[in-house]
């Protein structure tokens, strides 16, 4: 049995068609496409009847909103005090490298995106990195390749 997928483009007539509505409209935009697309931004834009620049405005603003595609896997690489001083940015750049993928954008092959976030809150096990919801604690470079073999 095929499971049908629901889009932005079919979800979003609920919402009253009023400003207030923005970042609601902008949230389940990325809740059910995973990012907020040209696509989506057009159609909030129509609907609101305000410009797509004021769309792209208010969602660039926050850091919740996305404007790429995720990858199957999210990788965030913990950057807050603790873990920078543990190397958490030296596990950014061999991310970077190894995957061939920048801050904020997604492997070629969808496999991951990858993300530097302030802080995970798990100080006493720097450095930190995320891959979805698993907390890898005490990370090094050597550690790195067996995370990501982890998931396909």
């Amino acid at each position: 049995m095929e499971v049908e997928t629901v889009t932005f483009k079919e979800n979003y007539q609920t919402f009253p068609k009023e400003e207030g509505s923005l970042i609601p409209l902008l949230q389940r935009a990325q809740a059910t496409d995973g990012y907020i697309s040209p696509e989506s931004v057009e159609i909030i834009s129509d609907y609101l009847n305000i410009t797509e620049s004021k769309v792209f405005g208010v969602a660039s603003f926050y850091s919740q909103f996305r404007f790429t595609a995720p990858g199957r896997h999210s990788i965030s690489v913990c950057l807050g005090t603790a873990c920078h001083v543990s190397g958490g940015a030296t596990l950014l750049e061999t991310l970077e490298r190894e995957l061939d993928v920048s801050t904020g954008h997604c492997t070629s092959d969808k496999r991951f995106d990858l993300d530097r976030v302030a802080c995970l809150g798990c100080c006493a096990l720097a450095p930190v990195v995320k891959v979805d919801k698993d907390v890898h604690s005490k990370v090094n470079v050597i550690k790195l390749k067996d995370i990501c073999s982890n998931y396909e």
